[in-house]
């Protein structure tokens, strides 16, 4: 009896501590009861009439979701949650259920975690063993939590998608209590939801909700925020390099009143984390080139909006100066190229361009950085480069089959290419640099001159160490129409020690999300890099702080989404099939990467990514990553090939091609290749050509 007492005991101390309990004296039970319900409901009457756009990343699958793209559904059910709360552990069959009766009918759910101690590990590993496959929407910054009223785990809030509007803010049911257990007699969102869909009055919340209390700092002791002394040093430390007189961005922050004016819009690009433009999620992995605002900084801004915008006492610290772009943001260069200048339509498809110049060195350099310098932002999609041992003849253009190392690129909001201290890639003397431009007409005619700034080592200072491009690449994609989450893979093997810098995904307007995965020699994977939301708009190299030791016998596995649904405001047609194209409205699968050789050196140069070709059709094809391909496997225009000869290249009848039997059919098809071309030439058969499917390394991206 004894110990049962102290059971009880030890459960309402564990309550305490958990829920918040207050401590202050009650006269009855029934009147605690009551105190706490109108304390709690108090709480819960500080939820918006109208929810504001937000885009958060689910814990679980690293992939962004943004509240307005839900406008086809008919509700939407938003539940606070947290790592280690009983009470949400317990709601999860509830809340599966509720999820499952009503997903047929457009309903979605998601669940937000807002708590400042839970990391994405912690959530994740959660979800996994309790069975959550609901999303789990990290709030890191606690400014959605806080935007919604949010006090503890559990509070549902169904969202009206017309019109935004929050119809029903409390409990799940009536089942969930402090301590005791007890079935659910009342089930509360699920008349929401119901009557909702019904068309009918939605009945408001009878009973607080009670789960674990979430800690919202900021909200509780909100600072008093002004322009003078808290926005602006923020501002001119992260924002002004690109909102300044002839920057990228579409307006300068020259002063208070600019400021002010666009505050809406700046409290807008934060809560959806379109600005800064910097995808990649700060919860995997650091970078040295890393444009994000911290936590503290965004509630700063955002809290600074909400409350009015208020200037402050002082001078204006970003209207004392006058900011302007500078025309070449690392200084002086010690070259410049003048890409051919071309004149892009109003209208219409315009096909890749190759231009090239004849390389303005009569002796071999090592490349520190370099700048592209495109005139017309709205109509150069990209800008690749590569230098050519021989310059073409008059009229040829420069095809990328002939390229060798990078200088540069350029795509939609990249920056400047630094490499690392002690690190360069040698330009030899004389020869050419081609160029791939793609130019995307937009209304008007324009002729765009396009510069791109080089900058060498200094004769004295040789760098050490080499740099090297390559990519994971996938032209066999085939994307269904209609199809609102279609994941491809790709791979490369690297055949020695390497050192990866950085990475660069690109795709087109239905990319959706990409990531960037380590499988080492023994099975075990890391996540390198992830952007749970692709955007076209904003294209960069992501810098690994420290590099990232790639073992001989590694793999660097890419993963796209792509959406082509009606739901992604960037598809141009959700109803085709969509497969590899150069065009905007095609797609692409495209990870470059920056790396050298762990024993390459500037005095002992290596011939390495002639083996890291090898296997690129492999990485292409063999979705699975386990080394040989099925014919379930096979797609594209390539997979109909291999298909076509499938029983000649499957040499041990397993059923797979493994990569001796795809070396054999790349073989053939080069073969193939040589002879329709000197047949068409009459001349004598070239030399065998480079794998099917393979990309030159050194050609940059």
């Amino acid at each position: 009896m004894m110990s049962a007492r102290l059971g009880v005991l030890g459960a309402a101390a564990s309550a305490f501590l958990v829920y918040g309990f207050s401590s202050g004296p009650a006269t009855n039970a029934q009147q605690s009861g009551q105190n706490a319900s109108a304390a709690e409901t108090t709480a819960m009457s500080t939820t918006p009439a109208r929810v504001d756009n937000f885009m958060l990343v689910d814990a679980q699958k690293m992939e962004a979701h943004e509240l307005y793209r839900m406008a086809d559904d008919k509700a939407i059910v938003l539940v606070s949650t947290g790592v280690g709360c009983p009470i949400a552990r317990a709601m999860t069959p509830a809340l599966k259920a509720l999820r499952d009766k009503y997903a047929a009918q457009g309903v979605e759910m998601m669940l937000v975690d807002s708590n400042l101690q839970d990391s994405r590990e912690a959530i994740a590993a959660e979800a996994k063993e309790y069975g959550i496959d609901i999303p789990i929407l990290m709030d890191s910054n606690q400014i959605i939590g806080e935007a919604l009223g949010v006090t503890r785990t559990m509070e549902v809030f169904v969202v009206n998608p017309k019109t935004w509007q929050v119809m029903y803010h409390g409990p799940v049911n009536d089942a969930a209590d402090y301590g005791i257990q007890k079935a659910a007699a009342k089930p509360f969102a699920d008349d929401a939801v119901a009557a909702l869909l019904a068309g009918k009055p939605v009945p408001a919340a009878t009973q607080a909700s009670k789960g674990c209390l979430v800690d919202f700092p900021a909200r509780e002791k909100k600072a008093q925020l002004t322009y003078v002394k808290d926005v602006a040093p923020i501002l001119e430390a992260k924002c002004v390099a690109c909102h300044e007189e002839g920057g990228i961005a579409p307006f300068a922050m020259k002063n208070y009143e600019m400021v002010k004016g666009f505050s809406p819009m700046i409290r807008e690009v934060l809560r959806t984390d379109r600005m800064p433009p910097y995808n990649a999620d700060p919860h995997v992995g650091k970078f040295s080139d890393d444009k994000n605002l911290s936590p503290a900084e965004i509630k700063t801004i955002v809290h600074w909006v909400e409350e009015g915008a208020p200037r402050g006492e002082g001078k204006d610290p970003l209207g004392a100066k006058h900011l302007v772009a500078a025309e070449w943001p690392l200084g002086k260069p010690d070259a410049i190229l003048d890409v051919p200048a071309y004149t892009i339509p109003a209208s219409g498809v315009v096909d890749y361009q190759h231009p090239w110049v004849a390389n303005p060195e009569k002796e071999g350099k090592w490349l520190k950085a370099s700048t592209v310098k495109v005139e017309s932002r709205q109509g150069v999609h990209h800008v690749l480069t590569g230098y050519m041992t021989e310059a073409p003849k008059p009229g040829e253009q420069a095809f990328e089959n002939k390229w060798g190392v990078s200088v540069g690129g350029y795509a939609v909001g990249a920056e400047s290419e630094v490499a690392p201290k002690n690190v360069g890639t040698y330009i030899p003397p004389g020869g050419a640099i081609g160029f791939q431009t793609h130019y995307t007409p937009f209304g008007k005619e324009v002729t765009d001159h396009t510069k791109i700034a080089l900058y060498y080592y200094k004769d004295n200072e040789k760098p050490d160490l080499v740099m090297h491009n390559s990519v994971i690449v996938n032209n066999a994609i085939v994307i269904p129409p209609n199809d609102a989450h279609h994941q491809e893979t790709g791979y490369i093997s690297f055949p020695h020690d390497a050192l990866l810098y950085a990475a660069f995904p690109h795709a087109h307007y239905r990319g959706a999300m990409s990531d960037l995965w380590i499988r080492y020699p023994d099975g075990k994977e890391k996540l390198l890099l992830s952007l749970p939301r692709y955007d076209f708009s904003w294209q960069r190299d992501y810098t690994f702080a420290q590099p990232i030791p790639v073992p001989a016998g590694s793999k660097l596995i890419a993963h796209f989404i792509y959406d082509n649904s009606k739901r992604n405001p960037h598809n141009p047609d959700p109803s085709k099939q969509v497969v590899w194209g150069d065009q905007s409205w095609e797609e692409m699968f495209y990870t470059a990467l920056r790396y050298r050789w762990v024993d390459e050196t500037s005095k002992h140069m290596v011939n390495y990514d002639e083996d890291l070709n090898k296997d690129r059709l492999m990485g292409m094809l063999d979705a699975n990553v386990d080394g040989k391909i099925s014919k379930a496997e096979l797609k594209g225009q390539i997979g109909d090939q291999i298909a076509k000869y499938w029983d000649v290249l499957d040499k041990n009848h397993d059923g797979f091609i493994d990569s001796d039997e795809l070396a054999a059919f790349q073989k053939m098809m080069n073969g193939q290749h040589r002879r329709r071309e000197a047949a068409a030439d009459g001349k004598t058969p070239a030399p065998a050509a480079a794998p099917a499917g393979a990309t030159p390394t050194s050609g940059g991206k």
